[in-house]
């Protein structure tokens, strides 16, 4: 069964039943251990793309943003069992020419990882998407607020929200997390793994 544990603001590690191992926006917290198949960078802001905290190998793939969208075009990507779709992200202080989020697919699970975004137009598709796990930030100072998280989650509707990005410095804010509302709502700290199941 794939796992995620959740390293805090907006850093994550993906583990796939097969031990395969995809990192999300490195920067904070801890469980930098595993060697990488993977890496994600939603954009390069540097609270997103601390690649150096990762365990690289020279099979290690690392996918920027710049690599994620590109002439146009989101891309796809299909690399030790995680299929991913870069989409849009961005708002008023991300430029969304130079940002994206993903949909990743593993072992039968769908997640969706915002990265740092407002409500877009192309969300109110996702709700076609299945998506099981949907992170969304909730800083409502570079991104969208929990209020505006919720409003999106009750577009999009996954079967689980995991709020992220609380706030500018901090890892994680019991209080910005508490003000989510949307009735799907995970609560999940940092050093927090959970395991991901899809449910029909």
């Amino acid at each position: 069964m794939a796992k995620l544990l959740y390293q805090g603001h907006a850093s994550l590690r993906i583990t796939s039943k097969e031990g395969r191992v995809l990192y999300v926006d490195p920067f904070a917290g801890e469980g930098y251990v595993p060697t990488a198949d993977l890496v994600l960078v939603t954009h390069e802001h540097s609270d997103h793309n601390a690649i150096h905290l990762v365990p690289l190998s020279q099979r290690t793939i690392a996918i920027h943003s710049s690599d994620a969208f590109s002439d146009g075009i989101y891309r796809e990507f299909d690399y030790f069992g995680f299929k991913v779709r870069a989409v849009p992200a961005g708002n008023a202080r991300h430029n969304p020419q130079e940002c994206v989020g993903y949909l990743i697919d593993v072992d039968g699970v769908r997640i969706y990882v915002a990265g740092d975004t407002d409500y877009m137009p192309f969300m109110d598709r996702l709700a076609r998407q299945e998506i099981d796990y949907a992170l969304l930030p909730i800083d409502g100072v570079f991104n969208m607020g929990p209020e505006e998280a919720t409003r999106v989650a009750n577009i999009i509707k996954p079967k689980h929200l995991i709020p992220y990005h609380m706030k500018p410095g901090m890892l994680f804010d019991i209080k910005q997390d508490m003000r989510v509302s949307y009735e799907h709502t995970m609560l999940v700290r940092p050093g927090d793994e959970i395991e991901l199941v899809h449910e029909n």
